[in-house]
């Protein structure tokens, strides 16, 4: 990960400490001491990560040979119209406009700064520079940083975007079947049954954001509570299972960045004298929470700011009982879907508002008329069951 913090929490010691870490510039990642006098050229850096896996540039900091942070680390001589500057030459060169984040990291003494630029990977590619409308595209290499794509090939650019959307597709279901695979192995008839599944991946995933291996490590810090919990290897990922009775549930990490959790959501209860099948919203609800909680801690690690695609389905849900609080419903839908788009670092500053977007969809779709302040309440009690 660059940072264990979001970018905006990032103080002027923080980038310090990151740049005596020695992490070289990559293809997520560059160093400038000044803002570039060719405001083109400064341009093409930003474009370049928009249209690949996104990035983080850093100004204020020298490199060496070996493209490391070269000290002293002490940053460049404060301006308070950087921001602007930045701003300027974003919508001056760049088409279509590139959004990014910038924070503006300002020493003690107020006389020296850092800026930290987080540029997510963009679903509006290509983005074109200059007059000359060329697009660009990172590529890590020390002595050739950003590519030219030529105009000839700018439907490749695009024709990429799709097959990293089919290669979404083939991550995801294969997730989903190793969930499957682990119940037939277990002899588990779940064909009555009604499934969950949340999903977090990066909308236009490319390449592995880390090596399959350290897998295990990222997940015993992004769920340490799951430390019992037995862990299985699969391609390109590994997974968490927990076969206990009736709570069979399987949580996946990939190398790609899906993050997938799958499991058996419903309960056998008595109601009018029969016995059916029901589900109670709040350990939906709770579910949800700790799976955002896990994703923000897992993206943060693998340095993924791009844009996030996210799923919550629940499977078989005809006839099933949902419950929240006073509530209760006889779901109508034979299956429940929803998805978006999301940030790790929207997810992670503005937790109340998209947990609770997400659960009042999702209460509404199963029967359940909850007002806004009943989900503000749930959300609320959630979120203090971490701390």
């Amino acid at each position: 990960m660059l940072f264990d913090k979001p970018i905006h929490d990032l103080t002027f010691d923080d980038v310090v400490a990151f740049c005596r870490r020695q992490v070289p510039e990559g293809k997520q990642l560059d160093y400038k001491y000044y803002l570039p006098k060719n405001k083109e050229k400064f341009a093409k850096v930003i474009a370049s990560f928009a249209n690949a896996l996104g990035g983080t540039l850093i100004i204020g900091v020298n490199d060496d040979k070996n493209d490391k942070p070269r000290p002293p680390f002490t940053g460049i001589e404060y301006h308070e119209k950087m921001r602007n500057m930045i701003e300027d030459v974003i919508q001056t060169y760049i088409d279509p406009i590139v959004f990014v984040d910038v924070n503006i990291c300002v020493s003690r003494d107020g006389k020296r700064m850092f800026v930290v630029i987080n540029i997510p990977q963009s679903n509006l590619t290509p983005h074109l520079v200059g007059k000359l409308k060329r697009a660009y595209v990172r590529t890590g290499q020390s002595s050739r940083p950003e590519a030219i794509v030529h105009p000839t090939r700018l439907p490749w650019l695009l024709d990429h975007r799709k097959k990293s959307e089919r290669l979404r597709h083939i991550l995801y279901d294969k997730a989903e079947s190793h969930f499957e695979n682990y119940l037939k192995i277990k002899n588990v008839n779940a064909q009555e049954r009604t499934a969950a599944v949340l999903s977090l991946q990066p909308l236009y995933p490319e390449e592995p954001l880390c090596d399959y291996r350290k897998l295990p490590a990222l997940i015993s810090a992004c769920a340490p509570e799951e430390q019992e919990t037995k862990l299985q290897a699969v391609q390109d990922g590994a997974a968490l299972i927990d076969g206990g009775k009736d709570a069979h549930r399987m949580l996946e990490f990939n190398s790609y960045g899906l993050m997938l959790d799958k499991w058996l959501a419903d309960q056998t209860v008595s109601f009018n004298g029969h016995e059916t099948r029901a589900v109670d919203f709040e350990d939906v609800a709770r579910h949800t929470a700790v799976f955002f909680r896990r994703a923000v801690c897992f993206f943060n690690k693998l340095a993924f700011g791009g844009p996030l695609y996210f799923r919550f389905k629940m499977s078989n849900t005809r006839a099933l009982r949902a419950r929240l609080g006073a509530h209760t419903a006889t779901v109508l839908e034979d299956y429940l879907r929803m998805d978006g788009n999301y940030y790790a670092d929207e997810i992670s500053s503005r937790p109340e508002e998209t947990l609770g977007r997400i659960l009042q969809q999702a209460a509404w779709s199963l029967g359940l008329r909850a007002g806004d302040e009943e989900i503000r309440a749930l959300v609320q009690k959630l979120l203090k069951e971490k701390e």
